[in-house]
Parts: structure tokens; sequence; C-alpha cells
């Protein structure tokens, strides 16, 4: 009875605990969690008992599991064997169907955290004073107002002029949901925020189809039927640019201007330059992915074009409808006339049906016709079809040149001007798509074709060789259909000297019979490994010299780009080893090229996770050594980086502009000189981490049998088995270690371990070897980098847990390898508590950590659930107690508990 009593004063305190969230999150968070069980009663009353039986043993396990009170943590330990006994009891189903109920809560949790965000950047924005010197919440305008401050509005404008934020969306497998389900959390979304504006029968009615669209989300499988192939992985770029960017984008701009110019935004041509331009590496990147090849790139390069030209179309349409000026109040200028002329000529089909619909509007009329060529280009209709989207940007800047001369500004410069935007920042490709091959695969194939003649005169060339050429010949179609812009950059993996640079452009030429139909390619080296990185430097020097660098320089205005790699050189080196490492590579990179007179773009291989450089872009950016930006951002987007970053309108709209701010004031003098001082002040500190948290990574890594052991502490196998995306989870090079280990299984794996090792080992050993705590506690309150760097480590540790951890490496039967982890985890979260001054993790990060704290127990529930099957199918298997039928439903059972993890911890990848 005592131990009853004290169980429903924690459980109390839990409760006391959700309702110190903000009030509407945690209403709306409690609203999905009633209708989620109600779901699970209509489905089965026993499961509904299970439930709430397990949510409660993992609340009161996971709330107190670390308080200093004996008697506290008695409780919780029996909690989570209760939790642990509740789950070895029930049948497999039973057990998949909990999975699947705690799999949606997250899904539904989620969605309210983003609701909530949402309210409050709008709540902001009305309580924003209209005549301020800058908009607070509108980043980008404050730091365009600071650099005015610091150099000047001309020194600003110039600045402003070379902005670029370019993300590159790939196809990276770390998003685990499958787009079924995607398509019913973005349905959920849309109710939760049509609920909080209606009231009365509107919310009724709302809370049944809120209720509908959870019950069905629950019946669906999270998991997918089969892996998407790479032309069906172009979708999820498709779905980010129609559900947000195509119409954010042009809003930023506006947004920016309207600051700027206040009353005159809209009526003057704009301030805001084009600055965001999306790439891609859906369907183009080959590095260990056979699934890619020629034929594929050709057709998502096709949709791609064909989705943004019909998109373009629709909008240009849209707009002629409104364009309803008469020629008595607004003239077309002579340039327009001629417009006209030109469009008489080419087609009287167009302009006489444009004529019918628009008598005396003559600005209408051509914007029909010009939307008409635009279906035409679709059809590839080669008299009517606009053969480049700089044809059709001309065409529109006639009309709103005329519109402006005749008087109506607001029109030129408003839906004119949108269109325009739409046209400089997506052109008619959409995306620019980037290409990618290992380094050795270009190596191989020119000693093949060195062997067997380039026409297989000497004997059949191997497959990969014929299709490196096709890849090639792909590029080449692409740029001729589509356009430069559409494909013209080659990136290297595993770039190691200048000679893997040379290989590219030798290929690119022996693949055309005609030199002159060879496309223009940016060969890009892509620097990841710790050892490339530091040697990046003497790299670029020797790529320098070669020929058609030299000429891409000259064509480009000396511009050109290099890749850093941040998941294989944290695999590689550890967490703080790479950090350090990347930030003295760009700093070296940004010497040498100031050196040579050349505007270098730093591209960041960035992940989802913090062991793959995850964590807020804009302070990233802030943390980057002098000269290393120039006002241009580039990064990869992938998994669920992309959903959560773009999924929604407003939230997309915030990041663009934090990045975009971010990006524009790295060029501050302030900012510079606090990245130069504070890099140097610390550079002793820096390279004491360094040393110690290096050897205390390849210590766990070169540990016998450690490959062995990784694979049976962790789900990595059965990641693998997760139909989330067309590329293998191995390189296909030959290698058979963990060397050959993709870095996205490699961090997926631990993290669902509750470890989340990828992230934070070494730095516990590093700190406590170097000692001096009040210099660490300096150095994160004034070194941008080493602030970023331990608030991302903080997060990574407010997810991990030592007790369901100690669950998974006991599957190792290695109490050594064990020891190291534990070990170490206890003394990074030691340090990281002590560099914050903090007696939690995230404890001053109040909203945030509650959230995560909350969170917490319902990831253990699937945790214990997957440890729980793990540990059967693997002991079962060795000793041939399954059959194929059962070890297929553990295997679904694992597949879900991952999915649910995934969504529970969110940056997993």
């Amino acid at each position: 009875m005592a131990e009853l009593a004290e169980m429903a004063e924690l459980t109390e305190l839990v409760e006391k605990a959700e309702k110190s969230l903000p009030e509407r999150l945690h209403a709306n968070m409690d609203l999905c969690l009633q209708i989620l069980r109600k779901v699970l009663g209509e489905y089965d009353t026993e499961l509904l008992s299970q439930f709430d039986e397990l949510r409660e043993d993992v609340i009161i396990a996971s709330n107190v599991h670390q308080e200093d009170d004996p008697d506290a943590v008695e409780v919780a330990a029996r909690g989570l064997e209760k939790a642990y006994e509740l789950l070895d009891d029930a049948s497999l189903q039973d057990a998949t169907m909990l999975s699947r109920a705690f799999t949606v809560y997250f899904h539904l949790a989620n969605l309210c955290e983003e609701n909530y965000r949402v309210s409050v950047l709008q709540e902001r924005e009305w309580q924003v004073d209209t005549h301020a010197a800058t908009d607070p919440v509108n980043e980008l305008t404050v730091a365009y107002k600071q650099l005015i401050d610091e150099v000047g509005v001309a020194g600003a404008n110039e600045l402003l002029e070379k902005l670029e934020f370019h993300p590159v969306f790939t196809a990276h497998p770390t998003e685990a949901r499958r787009k079924a389900v995607e398509g019913k959390i973005r349905r959920i979304a849309k109710f939760l925020d049509q609920r909080d504006r209606t009231g009365g029968s509107a919310r009724a009615e709302i809370d049944r189809r809120l209720h509908s669209e959870i019950d069905s989300l629950f019946r669906t499988s999270p998991i997918g039927l089969k892996k998407p192939t790479p032309v069906e992985e172009a979708d999820t770029v498709i779905d980010v640019f129609d559900s947000a960017l195509f119409n954010v984008i042009p809003n930023v701009y506006r947004r920016f201007d309207d600051w700027i110019l206040g009353a005159k935004a809209g009526t003057v041509p704009p301030v805001c330059p084009a600055f965001f331009h999306p790439g891609s590496w859906v369907g183009t990147d080959r590095d260990g992915n056979p699934n890619v090849t020629a034929k594929v790139s050709r057709q998502v390069a096709r949709k791609y074009y064909d989705h943004m030209v019909t998109k373009l179309e629709e909008a240009t349409r849209k707009t002629a409808t409104r364009l309803t000026v008469e020629a008595q109040t607004t003239p077309a200028s002579d340039e327009m006339k001629a417009l006209w002329s030109r469009q008489l000529e080419m087609s009287e089909r167009l302009t006489s049906r444009a004529s019918i619909i628009s008598t005396s509007e003559p600005h209408r009329a051509a914007m029909l016709v010009m939307a008409d060529r635009l279906a035409a280009t679709v059809e590839r209709d080669a008299d009517l079809m606009y053969h480049s989207a700089e044809d059709f940007l001309n065409d529109l800047r006639i009309v709103q040149r005329s519109l402006a001369a005749a008087g109506a500004v607001r029109i030129a410069y408003g839906d004119i001007q949108a269109l325009i935007w739409r046209v400089e920042t997506f052109g008619f490709h959409m995306v620019e798509m980037e290409f990618r091959q290992h380094s050795v695969v270009h190596s191989r194939a020119l000693e093949d074709i060195r062997e067997h003649g380039l026409h297989g005169e000497r004997g059949p060339l191997q497959p990969m060789t014929v299709e490196v050429l096709d890849t090639f010949r792909a590029i080449g179609w692409i740029q001729r259909r589509h356009g430069r812009k559409a494909a013209g950059r080659y990136l290297i993996s595993f770039a190691k000297s200048a000679q893997n640079v040379r290989d590219v452009y030798e290929l690119n030429r022996l693949a055309f019979a005609n030199p002159a139909d060879a496309p223009v390619l940016d060969v890009i080296p892509l620097f990841e490994q710790l050892e490339d990185l530091d040697n990046s430097v003497s790299v670029l020097e020797d790529i320098l010299r070669i020929p058609e660098i030299q000429q891409r320089l000259k064509e480009t205005g000396r511009r050109m780009e290099v890749m850093l790699g941040y998941s294989d050189s944290s695999k590689d080196a550890g967490p703080t080893s790479a950090t350090l490492a990347l930030h003295r590579a760009q700093e070296n990179i940004a010497k040498w090229a100031k050196s040579h007179d050349i505007d270098v773009t730093l591209f960041h291989g960035r992940g989802g996770a913090v062991g793959r450089g995850g964590g807020p872009a804009n302070r990233a950016v802030l943390a980057q050594p002098v000269g290393s930006v120039n006002c241009r951002f580039k990064l990869t987007e992938q998994g669920e980086v992309i959903f959560a970053r773009y999924g929604n309108q407003v939230l997309a709209t915030r990041h663009v502009e934090s990045v975009a701010a971010a990006t524009l004031l790295q060029s501050a003098p302030s900012v510079e000189k606090t990245n130069t001082e504070m890099t140097q002040k610390f550079a002793p500190m820096a390279q004491a981490l360094d040393e110690a948290s290096h050897a205390r990574f390849l210590d766990l890594l070169t540990s016998e049998d450690f490959a062995p052991w990784f694979s049976i502490v962790t789900p990595l196998t059965e990641v693998g088995l997760l139909p989330i995306g067309s590329r293998p989870a191995k390189r296909g090079l030959g290698a058979k270690s963990l060397d050959d280990l993709r870095t996205i299984p490699w961090v997926f794996s631990w993290s669902q371990a509750r470890i989340n090792l990828a992230a934070w080992y070494g730095l516990g050993t590093a700190c406590e070897r170097f000692g001096d705590l009040a210099t660490l506690r300096e150095a994160y309150k004034t070194w941008p980098l080493f602030s970023t760097f331990i608030d991302n480590i903080e997060m990574s540790i407010a997810k991990t847990d030592e007790r369901i951890a100690r669950m998974y490496l006991s599957m190792g039967d290695r109490e050594d390898l064990s020891e190291k982890v534990l070990s170490e985890m206890a003394l990074t979260r030691k340090w990281v508590l002590a560099i914050k001054d903090a007696e939690w993790p995230l404890q001053h990060s109040h909203t945030l950590g509650m959230v995560v704290k909350l969170r917490s127990p319902y990831v253990d529930a699937l945790s214990l659930a997957q440890v729980r099957a793990l540990k059967t199918l693997r002991r079962r298997v060795d000793k041939e107690e399954l059959s194929e039928s059962q070890i297929g439903d553990y295997i679904y059972l694992i597949l879900c508990t991952v999915s649910g993890v995934s969504a529970g911890l969110q940056n997993t990848g």
C-alpha cells in the first residue's frame, strides 16, 4: 500500500511537471493523448489497459531514476522492472501494437510542439512595433541594421548583394517515417492549427476529424512496404517545394523589403536580392548507391523541370487573370508593344485566344500568351516553348517596366515581382542537381579504359566504367535541355589528391567524341577524413594548377567551391577532434583562398544528429572562422531535418531568415573580431582537448572485435533493413570493416541504443585531463565555436539513458567495452554540466528541457520493447528456435520501435 501511495504521489508530480509547460502546448498534448487513448480503447480495451499501465510505469521510472533519495531510486527501478516485465509477458502482437501506439504519440507530440512554436512566432509578429528600426522577429533585418551600424549603408548593401543561402537536399535515409504516415501527420497538423482558431460546432467537427485521422494513423503500418527508388525520392524535394518553398521564398524577400523600404515597399524596385539557391543530390548521388544511374538522373531532372515550369505556368496564369488593367488607364510601353508583336509573329492561335479574353488589356493578353508558352515548354513544343528561364524572365521584366512606366507600380512590384523572384530563385530547373561519386570509382574506370580501350577494343569495359561515362553524358544532356544551372557541380567523395580532380575532367572528355559536347563542370573535392582535412590546403594548391580549374576561375570571377564532410570526420576521429579539425581546415582554406585571390565557398556536409554536425545552423555559421563564409552558406539538408525545417511555412520562413541573417552577419567586423581573438586565445585548450579526446576515441574503436560487438549491442543490422532510402547502408567498394560502414547507421544505431556515443565520446576524458574548469567555462561564455559545441552535446546527453544503455550493452558480453562507454558517458555528463553550471541537462532551457524530460518515459517504453525483442531474436535465432515467419514478426516489431524512437528523439540521423 505504501508503495502504491508513493507511486500515486510520483504520478501527481509528473502531472504537475506537464502543467509547467506553456498552457497551449500542454493543452494540445493532453488533447492528442486523450484522443489516442480513445482510439486504442476502440481498437482493443486490453491494449488501452496495457498502454496506460506501461505509461505509468515508465513515467515513474523516468522521473526519479537520477534522484539522490535511495527510496525514490528503488521505486524508479521497480517501475522500470515492471515495464520490462509487462513487455516480456505481452504477446509479440501486443508488443508490436504497443510500440505503434507510442510511436503515434510521438508524432502527435512533435506536431503539438511545432504548433506551439508557430503560435509563438505569430504572437511575436503581432506585437512588433512597425515604427522600430528593425523587426526583432525577422533576424535578417536585425543583421542588416547591425551591418549598417558597423560598416555603413554602402558596405551593408555590398554584403547584401553577395548573400547566398544554398541548402542541398539529399536522399540520405535518416527519416524513418514512411510517406503515407507523413501525409497523415500533415493533415493532423492542419486540424490542430484550425482548432486553435475556431470554437463551437466548428471545433467539434475538427475534433471528430482529428479523431478519425489519428485512428487512421494508428492503424497504418509505420514501416513502408518497400524501399523508395531514387526517382520516387525526388518526390520529397518536390513536396518541400510545393508545401513551403514556392510561396515561402518570395515571402522572405518581401518581408525584408517591407521593413527596409517601409511605405515604399512594393512600389519601387526591390532591395532584397534572390539569395536562396536550392540544390539536390537526389537521383545524382552515386557514392555507394548502385540504384542511381544515368537514366535515373535524366528522369529526375525531367521531373524537377516539368514540375517547376508547370508551377510557373499556373502562377503566371493566375497573375494574368488578375491583371485586368486596360489600355486607357495603363497604356503599354513601346517595349511592351514590341513583345506583343513578337508573340503575334510566333503564334496567331495563342495571341488570338488571349485577345478575345483580354480585349483592351494588353498586359493581361501578353501574360496569358506567356503562360501558354510555359505549357508548351513542358510539352517540348519547339516553336512555342521558352528555351531558357532567362527568356521568360526577360518577358516578365518587360511587363513590369511597362506597368511601372504607366504608373501601375503596385502591380509591377507586387504580383509581377513575386513571379520574378521565383524565376530568379528556381529558374526552370527548380533545384541545382549536384553529382557525387567516390574517388576510387574514377581511378578504377580510367584503369579499365587504359586496359581495354575507350570503346572496348581490347575487351569489354566493366559495367561500372560504362556507367561512369554515361553519367557525364547525362550531365551534358541535362545542361543542353535545362541549362547549365540545372547540373554543373560534380563532387568527389574521399578526395585525397589533385589527381582525383584530374580524373574527373579526363573522364568528362573521354565520354564525348566531340569535345564541344562535354558539359561545363565545377569539380569539387570533398575532404572528410581527419588526414584529408589536415592536408586540404596542400591538395588545393595542387588542384589550382589544373588547366580546367584555371579556366573555370576565369569564367566565374575566381569563385571556387570546396566541401567539408562532417560525418566521416566524426566517425574517423570522434566528435571533439572532428569539430576542431573542421574549424582548423576552414581557417586554413580561407587564408589560402585569400592569398590566391579566390572567392571560396565552403560546402558543409552536415547531418541532423550532433554526431554528424547537427545543431542550429545559424549558430554554426556565426562560429565559423574569418573569411570562411563570405556571405555564402551552403550545407546539406536531409532526413528528418528537411521535414522539421521546411515542413511548415512559418517555420521554413523563420529558418531561411535565421540562416541568411547569420550568413550576412558573419562578415560583421565585431563577429570576425570575436571569432579570431577567441580562436587564438583558446588554441592551447583546444589542442589539449583534441589530443586527449582523439586518443580516447581511437582506444575504443581499435579495441579487439569492436565492429562485431557494435553490431550486437545496437540494432545496426535491423536499421539496415528499414525501407527509408534507396541507398545501401554500406559502401560497395569491397571493405568489410567498420571503415566501410556509412556514418548514418553508425550514428543512428547509437541513438537507438540511448547512448548517442557518436556525439560526445572522448570529451569527458579530455576535460578531465585538461582539468581547468575556469578556462572551460570562460571558453563556453566567449568562444562561439565552443559554446555551440557544448550546447549540442548537452542536447545529446539529455537524450541518453544509462539504465537502458546497460541493457543494450549487456547483449555484447564484453564488460570491458561496456565499462569504457558507460564511464565516458558519466564523465562527459559531469563536465558538460560543470561547464554550464547546471545540475541536469537542459536546465537552463526551461521549455526545451521540460519537453525532453516529458518525452523520455515514452521513449523508454519503446527502447524496452526494442531491447527485449533484440535479445529474444538473437538468442532464439542462434538456437534455431524460430521459424522464418516468427523471425519476420520480430524484425517488424524492432523496425516499429526504431521508427518510434526516431520520432521521440527527433535529431537522430
